[in-house]
């Protein structure tokens, strides 16, 4: 683990109120198998301090403004235990208790912190059983691709019903860049990532094609290949391009293949809006 000693657990406090914070570091005082490595105000200062300190827990507040919980999920890396605090998100709670090591509604109480704690020790005990290898992660190793893929069928059940991604949220190191959707000209598949382009730059972005076509539009976004998702209002004209297949050319020149499938989709989305 990566906690100062083998027997301590090196944790984060994210949140943007003070007072919530303060709340979770008296409660922790009884616990000093805990060791507090950094607190955090932002999700921005959650993703760099995950990159500093490597912890191996975090008691993450899902509303925060800028970057929410779910946004700082989908950007970390690494097999590390997650305690959600929120004062509402209805919508979530199946989701926590589902996916994250547990959820603790605001204002935490003592039984309820004590009880999300001893969660979190099983957790790591039964990691400590767990040989070296299995322990161990990298950022191209399964556990780092589960919690990634996790993290994005996480924030994707939290939505409410018929409500689309607004922002695509890409880490680059510690850079975040937010894309919002309304800017996003085009998607395309590659291998295990997205290449999603905007304004002539592409941000790479650890996902499948079929993840992110699921949080979008289908209003604006259509899937025209299996490689390919457009923004339907950069579409100047369909090109033919040899036998059975077409090209979608951007305003921005951008060249794109189109399958029988994606033109058929097209077509459909230009007869519901004639």
């Amino acid at each position: 683990m990566s906690a100062a000693t083998e027997n301590k657990i090196g944790a984060l406090i994210v949140d943007d109120e003070e007072l919530a914070r303060q709340v979770l570091r008296e409660l922790l005082q009884a616990h000093p198998e805990i060791h507090v490595l950094a607190e955090c105000a932002n999700g921005f200062e959650a993703v760099k301090a995950v990159t500093e300190h490597k912890p191996d827990l975090i008691f993450l507040d899902v509303q925060m403004p800028k970057l929410t919980g779910f946004d700082v999920l989908e950007l970390i890396e690494g097999d590390i235990a997650v305690i959600f605090t929120t004062a509402y998100d209805q919508y979530a709670m199946k989701a926590f208790e589902v996916h994250a090591v547990d959820y603790l509604l605001k204002p935490i109480g003592g039984e309820r912190f004590q009880s999300a704690l001893e969660r979190v020790k099983h957790r790591f005990a039964e990691k400590r059983k767990a040989s070296s290898a299995t322990i161990s992660t990298s950022s191209g190793s399964p556990t780092a691709n589960s919690t990634v893929q996790r993290a994005t069928e996480l924030a994707a059940t939290a939505r409410p019903p018929q409500q689309y991604l607004e922002r695509i949220v890409v880490r680059d190191g510690t850079r975040v860049t937010l894309i919002p959707t309304a800017k996003l000209d085009y998607v395309e598949a590659q291998d295990d990532y997205i290449a999603l382009a905007t304004h002539g730059a592409k941000h790479l972005k650890q996902q499948t094609i079929a993840s992110i076509e699921a949080g979008l539009d289908p209003e604006r976004f259509v899937r025209i290949h299996r490689s390919y998702i457009v923004n339907f209002e950069r579409v100047v004209r369909i090109e033919p391009y040899g036998k059975d297949s077409r090209l979608a050319i951007l305003a921005d020149n951008t060249r794109l293949p189109v399958s029988r499938a994606g033109y058929a989709r097209l077509k459909t989305l230009l007869d519901d809006r004639a």
